[in-house]
């Protein structure tokens, strides 16, 4: 499963391109839940480097 560190700037490229809709804004950031498939787009995506494997 991967992470969103606090390094996240809620910008939402992440949850865009999740396949699985494992991603939604949190309170100070946004959030991966347990639907989570592994697959890397979410940290690809991501402008910051904020998303890596847990």
């Amino acid at each position: 499963m991967y992470k969103i560190d606090s390094s996240c700037i809620s910008c939402g490229a992440c949850a865009s391109v999740c396949p699985v809709e494992a991603i939604s804004e949190g309170d100070a950031q946004y959030v991966i839940d347990e639907k989570c498939i592994d697959c890397g787009s979410c940290a690809a995506t991501c402008p910051v480097g904020a998303i890596s494997p847990e």
